[in-house]
């Protein structure tokens, strides 16, 4: 009979929670119209405890369906129960993060300075592609943000001013953008908004990614690690870094059965999955030189007293390095990353073992920062390979030098 409700569940699947619906009977429509209202009420709790809130019990469910279906019978609009807030479903993606990948800080950082500010308390349903393009162009105009001590008064970079500043500016604003809309669209997709076409048609700043700059060349990796501080152990965790490519927090989060097999085993990685970083046999024996006879869970890097490495206890030995070192401009320890992936793609290492190393799904990131590189790698190649046929017509032509010119 008319007003009749149904409470459905749709199952949980390996990449998704499971959703609470809800289906009110209208009785006799005209032809060809669907005699049924559906919502979606909310996730189910077969992923987690139901917090009433974003997760709800099969109580739960009940009340909303029946707060739904009177708010209907009033003559009222039927909309959602719930009307999430961009705070809600970021700080739900942050959640996610954290609880799922362990990698949730940089999300957080960006959500909280760059886009609860501004978007936090509204509505989900109410943001518009032109409201998004407003807020993403306000922060492409804005100075980027200095380091600041906690509790002082935020510091500023200038306002962007040459068309490299405002290049990069925008790559960091591409970047923030992604997260938020990897926020809405996990909304989408769990069924708590019902359309996602404002940040679909929200596109990002277009050829601002290029190759990374501040690599080392060896002679100056050679000079970065004799000048490193060996007392305090951060010329091993530089060292460590340039023959891995890791990141720093990967570095320091290492225990001595993390190498095994000759590899290092990373485990807790910024895509939240574990992978296994394949070493030279150079890099092989320090590895072996640091964890010889040491146990298991000890950390490999450590500071002299034997107390763990953390966020950003690596900046000013970096800082000292590259002065004792005469390395100008000073480069910062996520360098040493580049530079890993810089000589290893001008050695000519494929691509995509390039990628597998440093943690990449594919070799688009390595193509977009480092494929420059292998063009001489290309010329080498092809000058050494490319078919002969000993046909060539002598000539007398000398090319001029560079004097002559």
């Amino acid at each position: 009979m008319p007003g009749e409700l149904h409470l459905g569940y749709r199952k949980r699947r390996a990449d998704a929670p499971g959703k609470w619906l809800v289906r009110r009977y209208l009785g006799a429509v005209e032809k060809g119209k669907n005699p049924y209202q559906k919502e979606t009420m909310g996730l189910a709790d077969d992923y987690r405890e139901a917090d009433g809130v974003t997760v709800l019990s099969y109580a739960d469910v009940q009340r909303r369906a029946h707060e739904w279906a009177a708010e209907a019978s009033r003559g009222g609009a039927v909309t959602s129960p719930r009307h999430p807030t961009v705070r809600d479903v970021v700080d739900d993606y942050v959640r996610f993060l954290k609880a799922e990948r362990r990698t949730g800080r940089d999300a957080e950082r960006r959500a909280d300075n760059f886009i609860l500010p501004q978007l936090g308390s509204l509505k989900v349903a109410e943001l518009t592609t032109e409201r998004l393009v407003q807020w993403r162009d306000a922060l492409a105009a804005a100075p980027a943000r200095l380091r600041t001590r906690k509790g002082r008064e935020q510091r500023y970079r200038p306002a962007p001013a040459t068309p490299g500043d405002a290049r990069a500016r925008r790559a960091t604003v591409n970047r923030t953008a992604t997260v938020l809309k990897a926020a809405l669209n996990r909304a989408f997709e769990h069924g708590r908004v019902n359309d996602d076409l404002a940040w679909r048609r929200l596109k990002p700043f277009d050829k601002v990614d290029v190759a990374r700059p501040g690599h080392l060349s060896v002679a100056e990796a050679q000079r970065l690690i004799n000048a490193a501080d060996e007392e305090s152990g951060f010329r091993d965790l530089a060292h460590g870094a340039l023959l891995t490519g890791c990141r720093y927090g990967e570095l320091f989060r290492l225990r001595v059965g993390d190498f095994q097999r000759g590899r290092i085993v990373v485990r807790e990685s910024k895509s939240g999955k574990p992978r296994d970083v394949r070493l030279t046999d150079e890099a092989a024996t320090f590895f072996r030189s640091l964890t010889s006879g040491r146990p298991a869970d000890a950390l490999i890097f450590a500071h002299a007293d034997g107390s763990a490495w953390a966020k950003s206890h690596q900046a000013r030995p970096m800082r000292d390095a590259c002065t004792a070192a005469k390395i100008v401009p000073a480069v910062g320890f996520h360098q040493l990353r580049h530079t890993w992936a810089s000589l290893a793609v001008m050695n000519g290492m494929p691509l995509m073992i390039v990628a597998e190393n440093l943690g990449h799904r594919d070799t688009r990131m390595v193509e977009r920062h480092y494929g420059h590189l292998t063009e001489d790698y290309r010329d080498e190649a092809i000058r050494n390979s490319g078919p002969r046929f000993g046909m060539t017509a002598p000539t007398n032509v000398v090319p001029l030098t560079e004097a002559q010119r």
